[in-house]
């Protein structure tokens, strides 16, 4: 099997990686997390606390039991809940272009930013944003815009216990800090996979937790 075939979209996304790690790297307020395992970056007072509490109202308004393809709430592999936001709100939209700029990617390849809440006993166990096309779902989400590049994720909220984000693979555990944005590459420099960015979002123990996602594609995403 051709490289090609095993890791579509590999050469765009390595040249996505590229752009972006360059970016980050002579941004002064992008913190590289200590890690060679995978590329993990931190932003902090990305969000002002009046925009984490106008996230957190929106996510109460949409959440819904989260699932994870064809793997249902039911499982109990993820247990929070979640839901996209309108992405013609203009404060989503202005929000949206302000994470597209600090990667310096476009926006059209970017998904709908999407709210997660997690009540206690609630977790996302370990795994990866990037898609597995060898599984069935990959058919659809290549006709989506491909291949997973990169994640951003907000905190949003003080968490009272529990809640990390735990970096498995790397054995990097990230407390919520409200506003901070944690940023990650999903790929090796050669645009295939990283297994190294295997996380969970750890069992909530005590109070709640927001986050809200912005996964990047490697075409426009559809």
């Amino acid at each position: 099997m051709s490289q090609s075939m095993k890791h579509p979209d590999q050469a765009a996304i390595a040249r996505i990686g590229a752009k972006v790690t360059q970016r980050l790297t002579s941004d002064p307020q992008a913190y590289r997390l200590p890690t060679e395992t995978a590329e993990i970056y931190a932003i902090g007072d990305f969000l002002t606390p009046s925009e984490c509490a106008r996230f957190i109202a929106m996510i109460d308004e949409v959440a819904q039991p989260s699932a994870v393809f064809e793997v249902d709430y039911a499982s109990q592999f993820r247990t929070s809940y979640s839901g996209n936001f309108d992405p013609a709100d203009p404060f989503v939209l202005a929000v949206s272009r302000r994470i597209d700029d600090r990667l310096g990617l476009d926006f059209e390849i970017g998904e709908t930013i999407q709210g997660q809440r997690y009540l206690p006993g609630q977790e996302f166990k370990p795994h990866n944003d990037w898609f597995y096309t060898d599984q069935p779902y990959w058919e659809g989400e290549k006709k989506r815009g491909g291949q997973r590049s990169w994640t951003a994720m907000a905190f949003l909220n003080e968490v009272e216990e529990g809640g990390a984000t735990h970096f498995t693979e790397a054995r990097l555990a990230i407390d919520p800090k409200p506003g901070v944005l944690l940023i990650w590459n999903n790929a090796l420099p050669d645009g295939s996979p990283n297994p190294g960015t295997m996380h969970a979002g750890t069992p909530v123990l005590a109070g709640e937790k927001y986050v809200l996602t912005r996964w990047y594609r490697t075409r426009k995403w559809d």
